[in-house]
C-alpha cells in the first residue's frame, strides 16, 4: 500500500496541518478522525486494513485529516461563538484547501480531466462532521459514510444557537430546508450510508431523528440499525465498513 505523509500551512487555520494518503489510484475518500482524533488514526487503529482491498486494487485513495475538535466541539469551557468561528475555518480548511489538493492529485493519479466525487467517512462525532460536510456541500461530496454519529450541533454546543451552530447542525438546517431546494435534488443523485448500533454507548435516536427529517424532506439515505449487540467502537465499524462500502462505490 502506498502511503505519503504530508505536512503544510493552512490559511484558514494560520497554522500547519498534516495529513496522510493511503493508496495509488481510485475515487477520493476523506477519513475524518473520530474525536479529538489525529490524522493518524486511520492507519494505528488499523482501518487501513480494512480499506486495503479497496486502497490496494485502486478502486480509493483515502485522505485521512486532523480535527480539531479540542478547540471548537470539546471545548465546552469555551466563548460558544469563538468555537463555531474556529469550526467554520475548519470547515473552510477542507473545502477550499484540501478538496482542491484531493481533486488534483486523484485527476493526476488517475488520468483523469475530472473525478467522480469525494465520499466522505467518519465514525463517532468525525460521522457527525463527514455527514455536516455531506449535507452542506453536496457539489463536493457525492458519498457519505456515516457510522455512529450525532447529527445535532447540542453534542457540542449544549442549547447555545447562532447563525453558524445552525448551519453546522443537520437535524436543525435539513428540517427548515424547503422541499423544492436544489441540494435534494443533489443528494438523490448521491449515495449515503447512516448506521448505527442499539448497543453499549450508541445514540440512536439522534439517527431516528435525522432518519425522519430525511424521509419528510424526500431525500434518499441508506438508514440502518444494527442489534443489542452492536457497541460504540472498532470493531463494529470495521465490519460496517465492510458492509456498506460496496454500496458506496457501485
Amino acid at each position: 500500500m502506498k502511503i505519503q505523509y504530508y505536512k503544510q500551512y493552512s490559511p484558514a487555520l494560520n497554522r500547519d496541518m498534516e495529513w496522510k494518503v493511503y493508496g495509488h489510484a481510485g475515487r477520493p475518500v476523506l477519513y475524518i478522525p473520530c474525536q479529538n482524533g489525529r490524522f493518524f488514526d486511520f492507519e494505528n487503529f488499523n482501518m487501513t486494513d480494512t480499506w486495503a482491498p479497496w486502497i490496494d486494487s485502486g478502486e480509493v485513495m483515502v485522505f485521512s485529516i486532523d480535527t480539531i475538535d479540542q478547540e471548537t466541539w470539546s471545548n465546552k469551557e469555551g466563548d460558544p461563538r469563538w468555537r463555531i468561528c474556529r469550526y467554520e475555518d475548519w470547515i473552510r480548511y477542507i473545502t477550499d484547501e484540501m478538496v482542491p489538493f484531493m481533486q488534483q492529485m486523484a485527476n493526476e493519479c488517475n488520468g483523469w480531466d475530472g473525478y467522480p466525487g469525494i465520499l466522505v467517512f467518519g465514525c463517532s462525532l468525525g460521522a457527525t462532521h463527514a455527514a455536516n460536510l455531506y449535507f452542506r456541500r453536496p457539489d463536493l461530496f457525492d458519498r457519505l459514510l456515516a457510522l455512529s454519529g450525532i447529527y445535532t450541533a447540542e453534542y457540542g454546543f449544549d442549547s447555545y444557537m447562532d447563525d453558524l451552530v445552525y448551519n453546522n447542525s443537520p437535524v436543525h438546517y435539513l428540517a427548515n430546508m424547503p422541499t423544492d431546494h436544489p441540494y435534494i435534488e443533489m443528494y438523490n443523485q448521491c449515495k449515503a450510508a447512516i448506521c448505527v448500533g442499539l448497543g453499549a454507548w450508541e445514540l440512536p435516536d439522534s439517527t431516528r431523528h435525522l432518519q425522519s427529517i430525511l424521509q419528510n424532506k424526500g431525500i434518499n439515505a441508506w438508514v440502518d440499525y444494527w442489534g443489542m449487540d452492536c457497541y460504540h467502537d472498532w470493531i463494529w465499524w470495521y465490519k460496517q465498513v465492510t458492509y456498506f462500502v460496496p454500496y458506496l462505490l457501485s
